[in-house]
């Protein structure tokens, strides 16, 4: 379960290599994006090559829980600093 990001973030990584010719896109900067940061570049990569409904989903749900995720770190540190 700890390599649960990492195995999706190169899954993620290969099938944008793999695809990624086929639409004239570069497969090497794709798959480090891809790599790098995951579900967000494969949600931009689907917009990008005329797939737009499911990238826009994808990219929309990430969105959302970066920004779940940020509001959870900032609420806890407000809280750890409120105890001191």
């Amino acid at each position: 379960m700890e390599y649960t990001s990492l195995i999706i973030s190169i899954i993620i990584a290969i099938y944008l290599a793999i695809d990624a010719p086929k639409h004239n896109k570069r497969a090497w900067l794709w798959a480090i994006l891809g790599f790098i940061f995951g579900p967000l570049a494969l949600g931009i990569y689907l917009i990008k090559t005329g797939r737009k409904i499911l990238g826009w989903i994808i990219t929309i749900v990430v969105g959302i829980g970066y920004i779940i995720f940020l509001f959870l770190i900032v609420l806890g540190a407000l809280f750890i600093g409120g105890m001191q």
